[in-house]
């Protein structure tokens, strides 16, 4: 009977220290988790902060594109007000941002004097640097939010997500289109391109089947075998008309024509 009971203590123990540890290991991936949120989040506000004055600079040399800074501005304001929706939110509207600011840099391709500009060049570098930092924390937090939701589906440890409410964390995948389109290569384009350029024609003295047969320049009266000329190398001799003056004869084992 004492060892039926110290049996089912220890059982106790060993499952109550697995519970203990499965717990904890959920505090842990849940902590890491919005510490790589945390880490997006800054760098998402420093490209906010990068974006007006980057308008401003380009503003000045591209007034006209008007639509396009107005687009910018109304995306940015919205992600701002976004801040605290969810992972999925969050990415959805900053993806439509990102769209915007690669538009507004396609447009600045067409003033030279704008990308020679210092304080344009340091701000687009500033915002190229911040959007590498972005995409590595957003590589970072799908990772780790991905060891926690396999965690939350998976048996025994489901068992503790669900008794102590551990639920499923959101991606922060990217939403733009431009980034996520596979790119197409169509053939036909390709093939209209150098079929822009006419065909080659058929030289004189050359078969359907691609064999080569010599014409000698200026003689009109030369013709392919089979029409009544002999050819290159016959034994009735050269091409009527004779080679130029000077010409070594088929008989010294020369071609007539070298070019």
């Amino acid at each position: 009977m004492t060892f039926v009971i110290i049996a089912i203590v220890v059982v106790v123990l060993i499952l109550g220290i697995a519970l203990i540890a499965s717990y904890n290991r959920f505090v842990k991936q849940r902590n890491l988790i919005q510490e790589s949120w945390r880490q997006i989040d800054v760098e998402l506000h420093r490209r906010y902060d990068l974006i007006p004055n980057l308008v401003e600079t380009v503003r000045a040399y591209a007034a006209h594109e008007r639509h396009v800074f107005e687009e910018v501005a109304r995306l940015r304001t919205q992600a701002v007000n976004v801040q605290g929706a969810t992972p999925e939110q969050r990415a959805d509207a900053e993806g439509q941002l990102s769209g915007a600011l690669r538009q507004m840099m396609i447009s600045v391709e067409a003033y030279p004097q704008l990308q020679s500009n210092q304080n344009f060049l340091g701000l687009q570098r500033e915002l190229t640097d911040t959007e590498d930092r972005i995409a590595a924390g957003r590589r970072f937090y799908n990772a780790n939010v991905g060891d926690y939701n396999t965690r939350v589906e998976s048996v025994p440890s489901n068992i503790v997500a669900g008794a102590f409410k551990f639920e499923k964390a959101g991606y922060f995948e990217v939403r733009d289109e431009a980034v996520r389109a596979v790119p197409q290569v169509s053939f036909g384009t390709i093939g209209s391109v150098a079929g822009e350029q006419a065909p080659p024609q058929m030289q004189p003295g050359v078969q359907s089947s691609g064999q080569i047969h010599p014409q000698m320049p200026g003689d009109q009266g030369y013709q392919l075998p089979g029409q009544g000329q002999p050819q290159y190398g016959a034994p009735q001799g050269p091409p009527v008309g004779g080679p130029p003056a000077g010409s070594p004869s088929p008989q010294d084992g020369q071609p007539p024509f070298t070019g």
